[in-house]
């Protein structure tokens, strides 16, 4: 770390005052960089405020584990430290949100006698106009962040009461320049001060614009972020309520186990908005219920929604958060719209993403500490299905470590489970296994060739955009574009023995998560871009296994590449040694899952159809993620641009 970091070695150092004269801390600055050292001299605990109002505004990241710690503001930072223990922080700009300051901006909007009144007049015309096309685009959870905005227009306000509390849940219809219009709800609220100097401050990215009602002054923000609307979600679960709004009502579903999920706590329960956002707002209720909100909506039944009460009610497979409810949205005329999914809470230690990065970033570590060791694993390792499990190369085992070895297995054993759960039902429509077809598998083959033409021809325009090291590759797989073609068509080159089912859709390392001793597997809403009635399509359960076959892969190269844990030098030493972490994992999953779904029917049976449909999947998955890179990521090409290659080499 200190050779990672140059201002260890130069740049200015500055001593700062805390209240603790047991702990020393200071700053290490040399040019963009700034590190902050906090370390306990004595031998007990210690508590330390410090004075870092320099900073405010800043994101402390402790570098050995790059958590990220609380935002640094205007008032003493609190810290604590173990026996001798210290903490190396990197101090990083906040890029978000709105700047925290003692004195709020003056009110964007003014309103008389009641707040609500900012959706009628003038006041609902600047809010659909300006205010609220600016705020979406900074939304995490807003998918069309590239989309200039035509035009807003609320189409939907539901109110909610709850004794003081006072809440409208909002429609937005968004439309743009090119492409089709979208859907978003929004909850929205209106705090004045001291409340609204306190969400200012703990979130500031829920702040819609400041306002005045009549003589005073606050935030109109969104309601997520409130408590009391936490609980009004709750209850319309559990009493099946109506909220009416202008054109339809909101509908609360409880689930079968809603009682026994609940618990005897009944509604005398904390909850908060969880921070990780991503297409949806997540609410937890303590230890017993996590309520997704989903943001954008379209009209059909929710697959998350679909698949979760199918597993849980029919009892098929244990390993997701269980059914509790949903709240719908109906209207006249029109299918239902799931707005959110009640789900038990899953106590974890987090997603299998993350623990899998730690795992890996252990094995490039014990790499370094053999390098004279291994050169016999340092070679082209053949396709996933040659792999022979019980027969393990021992340095393997003491390279990724025995347990993650069996965690991968687990995985796959899982993985099967869900499949051979989706597969079972001989009666439901939705789940009724589906024969493949000719006509099935060349409107697969045709919709890869679409996605191969766009994204070869957007590499060929962003070729200036790849970086250097990697240029002559991306030229390399440009190159390759009628041999990827050929490879995949493969496809249609007969009529394969499998079925379809429903699948998750989206499955990677991200939508696991991992309880110290099992994994619980969530998140079937399939890819959020893709309307809803694709993703309740049937499809091959090997995309699945694709998916989370490739998600190793970026944990591999996001270990090394992303991270930053390592020296420059040692990342080039490194590098080879990706190849033998994903081959082994990869086929410890995939043989794991082979193992656990038999002779079911949606895998194919004759010759080598298995491999072809794979490594068809595999080699879609990766060019899909070479366009989602380059749009988006371009420092990331890497990956997929490598996972193309490893595909076309081995297939």
């Amino acid at each position: 770390m200190r050779k990672r970091f140059r201002c260890f070695s130069r740049g200015t150092l500055d001593i700062l005052s805390c209240n603790n004269f047991k702990v020393l801390s200071f700053t290490r600055r040399y040019k963009d960089e700034t590190i902050l050292v906090v370390a306990n001299l004595s031998r007990f605990s210690q508590p330390v405020e410090l004075d870092l109002s320099r900073y405010a505004g800043f994101i402390p990241e402790e570098v050995f584990s790059q958590n990220t710690f609380p935002t640094i503001k205007e008032t003493p930072y609190m810290l604590a430290l173990g026996p001798h223990n210290h903490y190396w922080f990197v101090l990083h700009k906040q890029r978000e949100g709105i700047s925290v300051s003692e004195e709020e901006p003056g009110p964007s909007l003014s309103v008389k006698e009641r707040w609500e009144n900012i959706l009628y007049g003038k006041q609902r015309e600047e809010l659909e106009g300006r205010i609220l096309p600016g705020y979406l685009t900074e939304c995490r959870w807003f998918g069309a962040k590239g989309r200039a905005i035509r035009k807003l227009k609320i189409i939907e306000e539901a109110p909610i009461r709850h004794d003081s509390f006072a809440c409208y849940i909002l429609l937005l219809e968004v439309s743009y320049r090119q492409g089709a219009d979208e859907l978003y709800l929004l909850p929205v609220s209106f705090a004045v001060r001291p409340a609204s100097q306190k969400l200012v401050e703990r979130f500031p990215q829920g702040i819609i614009t400041y306002l005045r009602v009549e003589d005073k002054e606050g935030v109109l923000y969104d309601g997520t972020y409130d408590e009391a609307l936490h609980k009004s979600l709750l209850l319309t679960v559990a009493h099946r309520r109506k909220m009416k709004g202008t054109r339809g009502d909101f509908v609360g579903l409880p689930g079968k186990r809603f009682k026994h999920l609940l618990g005897e706590k009944k509604f005398d329960i904390a909850s908060w908005a969880l921070e990780a956002e991503q297409s949806n707002t997540s609410i937890a209720y303590e230890d017993r219920l996590f309520l997704k909100l989903y943001r954008r909506l379209d009209e059909g039944i929710h697959p998350d929604c679909e698949i979760v009460r199918f597993l849980t009610e029919r009892g098929l497979f244990s390993n997701i958060p269980p059914f509790a409810g949903a709240i719908e949205y109906r209207r006249e005329r029109a299918e239902p719209m799931t707005v959110a999914l009640l789900q038990g809470f899953v106590t974890n230690v987090g997603d299998a993403w993350t623990y899998t990065l730690d795992v890996v970033t252990r094995y490039f570590e014990r790499v370094l500490a053999n390098r004279e060791k291994g050169g016999g694993l340092l070679r082209d390792c053949g396709s996933l299905l040659d792999l022979d499990p019980s027969h393990m190369p021992p340095l393997v085992e003491d390279l990724i470590g025995r347990l993650y070895l069996e965690i991968a297995s687990l995985l796959g054993k899982r993985t099967g489970e869900l499949h051979l759960a989706l597969g079972s039902s001989i009666e439901e429509d939705p789940f009724v296994p589906e024969p493949f077809s000719l006509l099935y598998q060349r409107s697969v083959y045709q919709s890869m060739q679409s996605l191969v033409a766009r994204t070869m021809q957007s590499l060929a325009q962003n070729l200036e955009r790849i970086p250097a090291n990697i240029l002559e590759e991306a030229k390399t797989i440009l190159s390759m574009e009628q041999d990827i073609m050929k490879r995949m068509q493969r496809i249609v080159s007969k009529k394969f023995s499998a079925m379809k089912i429903r699948i998750h859709g989206d499955y990677h390392l991200g939508q696991v998560l991992y309880t110290g001793k099992d994994f619980v597997i969530m998140d079937f809403e399939g890819e959020p871009a893709r309307p809803l009635g694709e993703r309740r399509l049937k499809r091959s359960p090997l995309r699945d296994v694709s998916g989370m076959i490739r998600s190793f892969h970026y944990a591999a190269y996001g270990a090394l590449f992303l991270r930053s844990s390592f020296r420059p030098e040692d990342v080039a030493f490194l590098e080879p040694w990706i190849a033998p972490w994903y081959y082994y994992i990869s086929g410890i999953f995939l043989h794991a899952y082979l193992n656990t779904v038999g002779n079911a029917p949606f895998l194919p049976k004759e010759g080598n159809e298995l491999e072809v449909l794979l490594y068809t999947f595999l080699l879609e998955k990766a060019v899909y993620e070479l366009g989602y890179e380059m749009n988006n990521r371009p420092d990331w090409i890497v990956i997929p641009i490598r996972g193309i290659q490893s595909v076309m080499k081995t297939s």
